[in-house]
Parts: C-alpha cells; structure tokens; sequence
C-alpha cells in the first residue's frame, strides 16, 4: 500500500514538472528583444509630414533610441487591428507576405508585428551588405524589406513580385511618413547584391529581397 501511494505521488510530480515544462516552452522566445510600447499619440499632422517627405542619404551615426525603433517599427507595418491581427500597411489579399529584417552594428532582427519584438537572427554587421552605396555600411538601421512566397498560396510567378513588390512599397510609405513626421533621415535602396546579401540572411529559396531602407538622424 505504502509502495502504491509513492508511485502514485512519484507520478503526480512528474506530471506537473512536465506540464511546467510545457508551458515555458510555449512561452514567447526568451531570445526575442522586446520593444517599449509604440506611442500612438504626437508627431506632425499628416498634411506636414507629406510636405516634408524627402530621401536623404547622409546620416548621422547616433543610435536611434528604443522608443523611436519601436515607433519606427510599428508605423512600418505593426499591427492596428489587434482584433483581426491587420496592420498599418495594406497587403493584398491580407497575405502579409513582407517580412522586415533590421540590420544594426549589433547584429541582425526580424521585427515579430505580432509580439512586438526583435528576434535575433544574426550577431554579425552585415549592413555594408544591405546596398552597394557606400554610406549603409554606416547607417544606424538599415532595414530590409523580404517577400516570403510560402504565403502567397498559388499566385503565379509574376503575381508574387508584382504584389510584393506593392506590399513593400505601402510599407516603405509609411517609414517616409514616420520619418518626415519625427525629423529623421531615410531613403529607400533598390541596387542591392540580392544574392550575397540573402546568403549572409540564410534565407530560404522561396524569400526574395525587395527593397531596403535606411534610417537614422540626418548628419549635422
């Protein structure tokens, strides 16, 4: 009987260490950086932010503070509709398929709309590789905008390029927009080596490099 009700308390721990276990493993990625939450609120109207919207390519080598990159961030295609997980730039057919990559003297991140975070996927500074200009080797963000095609579904070869090609662009907008509105530099890049640059991301084949961006205070 003793023997019996050991087993059975040996039994309970083991099942609630397990069930411990289960739920930290659920949890968010412990590795994820998280991000201060986006402000909502300030910045210049719409109408003036428009009017300043402009592509500088000298920066200054000041780090964007942690507010500002989330800000940045969310403005570029965070999530506004938490009840239906739909962001602030359209995508067609809600296929979400541009994922943004942050390139930093730290190291490289995917921004995570969804939780609000960076995930580390690289610890080196790949940003003289994010455009064949000169100045993003020194640029304090540098982001890459890729279209991941397992999320398109079965749209046609020219399909995928022509909507994500539309998609990075809404989302390159809105980093004008937040820029022109908050007094930073920023100026959207096309001549890209794709192929070192998806090699150095250890992308797969069925991600495509669009467009990079970089941002950062203008240079004084």
């Amino acid at each position: 009987m003793k023997k019996a009700s050991f087993l059975i308390i040996a039994l309970s721990m083991f099942m609630f260490a397990l069930l411990f276990c289960c739920s930290l493993s659920s949890a968010a990625d412990p590795s994820s950086v998280p991000l201060p939450k986006p402000q909502m609120e300030g910045g210049k109207p719409l109408m003036q932010a428009l009017k300043e919207r402009t592509s500088l390519r000298e920066f200054s080598a000041e780090k964007l503070p942690p507010q500002i990159l989330s800000n940045l961030l969310w403005a570029a295609c965070g999530i506004n509709r938490p009840d239906s997980g739909k962001r602030t730039a359209p995508s067609a057919r809600n296929w979400q398929e541009i994922d943004v990559y942050v390139a930093t003297a730290d190291g490289l991140y995917l921004y995570d709309p969804r939780e609000h975070t960076l995930k580390p996927i690289l610890s080196e500074d790949i940003r003289a590789l994010t455009g064949t200009q000169p100045f993003v080797k020194d640029v304090p963000v540098n982001l890459i905008y890729v279209a991941d095609y397992a999320r398109v579904g079965e749209a046609s070869a020219a399909d995928k390029e022509f909507y994500s090609a539309a998609d990075a662009g809404f989302i390159s907008q809105n980093v004008y927009l937040y820029c022109a509105s908050e007094g930073l530099a920023t100026v959207v890049r096309g001549l890209i080596d794709r192929h070192a640059l998806s090699k150095a991301m250890r992308l797969r084949p069925d991600q495509k490099i669009t467009l990079a961006q970089s941002v950062g205070y203008p240079k004084k």
